[in-house]
Formats: structure tokens, C-alpha cells, sequence
């Protein structure tokens, strides 16, 4: 094939990389394609592997037939014979009807077995039949059906390794493996990953209306170095979750790695790298915000409690005068002594669920301070108008980031920029 052949493959299926391994693994793909041999895809998880069934079915005689992708590893071990070959009504408990499989439904078209490694053995003697024969007998029957389906399956079980083990049939694997097509990963493949990278920031960007995110030099290297163990699925996740979540737009080599996991050299698992700080501003910002957060979850928690000890719905019902907020304490809420002179003694502490800190701000509206905590003033709504206006200016009006970072929902924060007049 002309490198113009594989350009225009790539671009059909948004491939993206012009390594040699992607591009004889595109050639690969291509030749075998008219041919009906069933092919075996093999790469670690996240390189890329569904694509490529996808690629051979669209260019073989069967392009107008229907193509079925199937992930066997996702499908419980008692059911997927069921799935895969189907049943006959009675066949076992809850089978009130007859159900075609994924062979009947497939015929005359391609099959893709996803995670075929992860076959249960009495599962891979029936493929290794319908491989061989065209032949299979759905669950609860007698009755001998045919079906004319091309495989494509993919793994990224070892199967030597597989096979050695007993895990995997040998006479399978070689049925399978008519011809073999190898995924390389995403550490192999070099600029590769700095391509990819600029992809995804640029689909976040164009979908979410926001300005792309950036490597510099040194966090291109960092980029280069890093070995990817979750591969292109990984890198995605990544680029996404950067371009919501940082601040900054030029993404620096500390940046990076405070979004990277690092192996341990001693035990080879994914270690978490500790934060690195970012710029004084934005640090300066998040604990603004945080503190803010913090406030009113706490008022609300003290006002709650204060009604509770009460026995009112009001907390000002009882005297008529603002009670004096509880003591905040590293081990709790303990109480003050109360203006109310038959009002019960507090509990030593209150301990509230978690989630509290992550509650809706529309939640802690009435919940007005009767002593106004430092550093704040104004009501609870001015407070929470000045938090959603400093936010979104911040974040150039995008109201889904500004959501996210509030912690609300969108349709609560519409709700809140129209009341609050900040449209």
C-alpha cells in the first residue's frame, strides 16, 4: 500500500500516528481484509484494537452485511453460550422464549470477539466447532444450525502463556490465528503520543468551547518518557481531565505530573505522584474557593443543629435573638453555652456524613449565619452570587466548567445566574 492509501484509512477512522508498527498493522489489515480468513488481533488494553476488526469487515465482500461486536469478557460465564449461540424456551430457568445468538444474527456478516482470552474452556470447544464447521446448537436444543460468519477476535490475554496454563485451548488459538495483527503500544510509537495528545485537547476544546491546553518543551518530554501502561485509553483520559481541571492553558513538565501515576521501581505497581504546587494565583484561588465552600457547609451544619437542640423549625423562633453559633473543634461541633435558658445541652460532637462538604449550594440558602463568621460579609446570597460570578469569570463564562468546579449541577447553576441576574 501507497502512504497515501494508509493516510486516507486514517483519517476515515480518525487513526491518528505514523509509526511503522501502526502503519504495517493498517497494511495488515487491509490485505487480509477481502480474504475470509478469521484474524486475531493482539495489543494490551487501550491501544486501539477495536478499530481494526472494523477496518476489515468495511473493506471485505461481506461490507454490506451485518457486523456485531461482542466483548466476551463482559458477559457472565453461565449466560454466554446463551448470548453467543442463543436458546430454545425452557432451556433453563427464565428462558420464557426462544432467543437467536450472536452467530444467527451475525450470518452472512463479521463477528468480533472482543477479550476472547477470557473464554470459559466449554465455551471455546463450541467456537472451535462453528470455526471449523459453520455448525452449533443453541442451549435446550437438539436441533443442528449453520451460520456463515467471518471471526475477528481480539485479546490482550499472553496466550502462550494462556495456553501453557490450560487456560486456553491450543487447537483454538491456531484456528483463530489464521493471520495475527499486532497493535503496538502507545510508549512505542514515539511522537506518537504528543500527536494524540494535541487530538484530544483540541475535540475538548472545539466540544466544550474552551481554549486547548498546551505542553511546553519540558512537558513534552515528560509526555515522551512516561511508558503508558493504559496506552492511548489512558492518554485520553488524561488530555480530558487537564483540559477541565487545570487553570492554566500552557501545561508545564510539574503540571504534568501532577496528572501522571508512577510505577514503583520495587514492585512494578502504579503509585500516585505526590502534587506538585502550581502558580501562587491559582493555589490562592482554590483555597479561596474552598474556604467559601467550607463556611457555608458549616453554617448549615450549625444551624441544623441548632434547630435540633432547639426543637423548633426556626432557629430564632424561640427567643426572637440570634443564638450564638457552636465552637468548630478538630474533633467536632461542641456546643456554646445557649442564650435560650431551657434550651438541652449539646451532644460533645456532631458528626456529619462526608458528602456535606460536596452538597448543592442551593441547599445551605437558608441557612443564615446568626453570627457572621470573619472575612465574610452580607447575606448567604450575596456571598453565593459573588462565588458563581468571580467563577465564571474566571473560567471565560463556560458554564459547564464553572458547574464542575462549584460542584452543581448545570441546571442549578442556569437557575442561579438567572436569579442572581448575572446572565
Amino acid at each position: 500500500m501507497t502512504t497515501a492509501q494508509i493516510q486516507a484509512i486514517k483519517q476515515r477512522y480518525s487513526i491518528v500516528g505514523n509509526c511503522d508498527g501502526l502503519n504495517r498493522a493498517i497494511e495488515m489489515a487491509m490485505k487480509v481484509a477481502p480474504i475470509d480468513f478469521s484474524v486475531l488481533v493482539m495489543g494490551e488494553n487501550g491501544v486501539g484494537k477495536e478499530v481494526f476488526p472494523r477496518i476489515i469487515h468495511d473493506a471485505s465482500q461481506r461490507r454490506n452485511k451485518k457486523y456485531l461486536a461482542v466483548n466476551c469478557g463482559a458477559i457472565p460465564e453461565g449466560t454466554i453460550d446463551s448470548e453467543l449461540f442463543g436458546h430454545v424456551k425452557g432451556a433453563f430457568t427464565g428462558a420464557v422464549d426462544s432467543r437467536e445468538g450472536y452467530f444467527s444474527a451475525a450470518n452472512g456478516g463479521t463477528l468480533f470477539l472482543d477479550e476472547v482470552g477470557e473464554l470459559p474452556l466449554p465455551t471455546q470447544a463450541r467456537l472451535l466447532r462453528v470455526l471449523e464447521t459453520g455448525e452449533f446448537i443453541p442451549v435446550g436444543s437438539s436441533e443442528v444450525k449453520r451460520t456463515n460468519v467471518r471471526i475477528v477476535a481480539a485479546t490482550n490475554v499472553n496466550m502462550d502463556q494462556a495456553i501453557a496454563e490450560g487456560r486456553f485451548r491450543q487447537d483454538l488459538y491456531y484456528r483463530l490465528n489464521s493471520v495475527s495483527i499486532q497493535i503496538p503500544a502507545l510508549r512505542e510509537r514515539g511522537q506518537d503520543a504528543v500527536l494524540l495528545f494535541k487530538k484530544f485537547a483540541l475535540e475538548m476544546s472545539e466540544q466544550y468551547k474552551m481554549p486547548p491546553i498546551r505542553l511546553d518543551a519540558e512537558a513534552t518530554a515528560v509526555l515522551l518518557a512516561y511508558d503508558w501502561p493504559g496506552n492511548v485509553r489512558q492518554l485520553k483520559n488524561i488530555a480530558e481531565n487537564m483540559s477541565v481541571t487545570c487553570e492554566e492553558r500552557e501545561i508545564t513538565a510539574d503540571i504534568l505530573r501532577t496528572y501522571l501515576p508512577q510505577r514503583s521501581t520495587t514492585t512494578g505497581q502504579v503509585v500516585p505522584l505526590r502534587p506538585v504546587a502550581r502558580t501562587a494565583e491559582v493555589h490562592a484561588y482554590e483555597q479561596e474557593r474552598e474556604l467559601i465552600f467550607q463556611m457555608l457547609v458549616d453554617l448549615r451544619r450549625e444551624v441544623n443543629e441548632l434547630k435540633r437542640i432547639l426543637g423548633v423549625g426556626d432557629t430564632g423562633a424561640a427567643t426572637g435573638a440570634p443564638m450564638p453559633l457552636p465552637r468548630h473543634t478538630d474533633l467536632g461541633y461542641v456546643d456554646t453555652p445557649s442564650a435560650h435558658p431551657h434550651s438541652p445541652a449539646a451532644p460533645h460532637a456532631v458528626k456529619e456524613d462526608e458528602r456535606a462538604q460536596y452538597m448543592d449550594v442551593e441547599e445551605v440558602r437558608d441557612a443564615e449565619p446568626a453570627a457572621e463568621p470573619s472575612k465574610m460579609t452580607g447575606t448567604l446570597e450575596d456571598v453565593e452570587r459573588e462565588m458563581i460570578r468571580t467563577t465564571l469569570e474566571k473560567n471565560g463564562g463556560n458554564r459547564r466548567i464553572t458547574a464542575a468546579r462549584l460542584r452543581i449541577s448545570e441546571r442549578t447553576l442556569y437557575r442561579k445566574i438567572k436569579e442572581y441576574g448575572l446572565d
